[in-house]
């Protein structure tokens, strides 16, 4: 009896759609004033920039990126931002992308990635995140 309530109040309301779209405050008010807009970085990534799809399926590439990610994880003096950064790595040669909060984030982590792959083949595009 329960279930038939509640289905004639659902039906009666405009169904299942009408609630969803209408409980989504992502699509109302402020939070829709608000939404992210990555259109600058989506227009940033085409072309050419290796993205985290680009990652080789060789041996040897996936071990160099899971021992880059292996240091950078271990690393307790980096931010969780800075243990989230992509590495890269295609035919040997790594990229590393994503936001860090310091400069020294940035430093510390290409130099773990040079470590592992080898001086000049490291791309550190690694972004220092603006202060919040």
């Amino acid at each position: 009896m329960k279930a038939l309530c509640v289905l004639s109040i659902v039906v009666a309301f405009g169904g299942w759609s009408g609630i969803a779209a209408g409980a989504d405050p992502a699509t109302k008010g402020e939070a829709a004033e608000h939404a992210p807009d990555n259109t600058g970085r989506n227009v940033r990534d085409r072309g050419d920039t290796v993205t985290s799809g680009d990652q080789s399926e060789s041996k040897a590439d996936r071990t160099t990126t899971q021992k880059i990610r292996q240091a950078v994880v271990a690393d307790d003096s980096l931010s969780m931002m800075a243990h989230n950064v992509k590495i890269i790595t295609v035919d040997g040669g790594v990229t590393l992308r994503g936001p860090v909060k310091t400069d020294g984030e940035r430093t510390t982590i290409g130099a773990m990635a040079e470590q592992v792959a080898g001086a000049g083949k490291v791309q550190n595009q690694l972004e220092v995140a603006p202060p919040k």
